[in-house]
């Protein structure tokens, strides 16, 4: 690792899957380099992994947080592979598929070949009973409507509503994104929150045509091979497996828990850390991987126009409910990964995950769990509900829904306060200006779901890039 005699200081503050993933980087780069380093990991909870939060009871596999990752975007399978988790990764239950949009107080089938709320086969559409003939006339319309000239940014409703129609929007469109972003359609940004789409539009002049291509050239690529990833993978013994294992590589990573950072102050020479306890610690170089509102407390006495535009990024608040009961129970429930809940479908929960169907190794043999989603921009109150009230809200939505009757097995509620970035239209023009403020102080970085992408392989995305950036300074700062 070079000379320790010159070893550099480094101080990661939040210790979720950005944080975590900053380490990991930062400890391989660094040996690459031949830089010593030193890394305090500073995490404020007593626990390492930030929302990515697996539990073990009675044989169920239970996720406080996200429970799978989304292998369009590689990076954490990338990673789950480096890491020798490859035989632990999972694919989901193909035999069991399918989703369900509650409208008009019954369950229909999302259509087949609905990818992430564009339609790209006809007849599952046209047999449709969740579309109207008129909505699925509009629909049709999409690849003669031309493409938008003016690229300023646009809200995802306004997108989606132009060139599907209101009513893809209202039963499809705004009920899925609630399940990823805990979004309200009529402010997320559609370029911040799915470039993909804008890209589409623009090169292909049609969602539709565009979706179509694409799924031309991976069904021609895929001939005769067996898909390697479903869309959605998890870990045999959930998502933690990943977190942990993270934690189990790092060398030159001293575990902080418990530790609050309160400030960070610019020195000549690097970073001081002030925290809670009364400690100050001094650094040659400060990631910081909190949500961007604690973020900006930190910065305050650094660069004021850079904490004031931090805090412009909104959060929302979310729970989730898990509930396990018998199969003979549930019965009625054999097929489909859940359901999600149109908001004009005036219900208390955003959607449900058959969690055991979705996933093998959830559940024992003769049990069935699932998994509702509270709150978000909508219903951001309803997280707040006491335990009690929160689920005598959830039984009897699902007792609406899904006709469960029975008493759970066990339910188990994680609440997850201010911890949704909300990408709002304006997101792209303050990413850039944070970034154009922060690169000002040489040796800070900032990292996390705030900024380019919400999901995990974002997050793992943005932390690698940042790493990379810390060695090189630290690199040229000990020349």
């Amino acid at each position: 690792m070079g000379d320790r005699q010159n070893v550099k200081k480094i101080a990661i503050i939040g210790a979720g899957i950005a944080g975590l993933s900053a380490a990991y980087v930062l400890e391989k780069e660094a040996a690459d380099n031949g830089i010593s380093i030193e890394i305090d990991l500073i995490e404020k909870q007593s626990r390492i992994g930030g929302n990515i939060l697996t539990e073990r009871k009675d044989d169920f596999i239970v996720e406080g947080g996200p429970d799978c990752v989304f292998s369009e975007k590689p990076a954490s399978l990338k990673l789950c592979e480096k890491l020798g988790l490859e035989k632990e990764l999972l694919k989901t239950r193909e035999e069991k598929k399918g989703t369900y949009v509650y409208w008009n107080n019954k369950l229909h089938d999302l259509p087949e070949g609905v990818i992430l709320m564009i339609p790209t086969m006809i007849m599952p559409i046209l047999l449709s009973s969740l579309i109207s003939f008129p909505g699925k006339m509009r629909m049709a319309l999409e690849p003669f409507i031309p493409k938008r000239s003016n690229l300023a940014e646009e809200s995802l409703s306004h997108f989606v509503t132009r060139r599907l129609g209101k009513e893809l929007l209202d039963k499809i469109a705004e009920p899925l994104v609630a399940g990823i972003h805990a979004g309200n359609p009529k402010s997320m940004s559609i370029t911040a929150s799915f470039p993909r789409f804008v890209e589409l539009e623009q090169k292909y002049g049609s969602l539709i045509r565009g979706m179509l291509s694409r799924r031309k050239e991976m069904v021609s690529m895929m001939k005769g091979r067996t898909p390697k990833y479903t869309m959605f993978m998890t870990l045999k013994k959930g998502l933690q497996e990943l977190t942990d294992n993270i934690q189990n590589t790092l060398i030159f990573t001293t575990k902080l828990t418990d530790k609050e950072v309160i400030a960070v102050i610019k020195k000549n020479s690097g970073y001081e850390a002030s925290l809670k306890a009364g400690d100050i610690k001094f650094y040659d170089s400060v990631i910081i991987a909190t949500p961007s509102y604690i973020t900006s407390s930190l910065l305050r006495g650094v660069d004021s126009d850079l904490a004031d535009k931090l805090m412009e990024i909104p959060y929302v608040s979310t729970a989730t409910v898990s509930l396990a009961y018998s199969v003979a129970d549930v019965n009625h429930i054999k097929n489909g990964f859940g359901f999600i809940v149109p908001g004009i479908s005036n219900r208390k929960i955003m959607a449900a995950t058959y969690t055991s169907n979705k996933f093998s190794y959830r559940a024992p043999e003769g049990s069935m769990l699932l998994r509702c989603f509270v709150g978000g921009a909508q219903n951001e109150d309803l997280v707040f509900l006491d335990n009690k009230e929160m689920i005598q809200m959830v039984k009897t939505e699902l007792k609406d829904i899904v006709n469960i009757k029975a008493k759970p097995i066990f339910i188990k509620i994680y609440r997850w306060e201010k911890a949704m970035p909300q990408y709002v239209v304006g997101h792209i023009d303050r990413i850039k200006k944070i970034e154009e403020l922060s690169a000002k102080h040489p040796g800070l970085y900032l990292t996390g779901s705030a900024y380019n992408g919400i999901g995990i392989s974002d997050c793992i995305t943005t932390s690698h890039k940042v790493a990379e950036e810390a060695v090189k300074f630290l690199k040229a700062d000990g020349q």
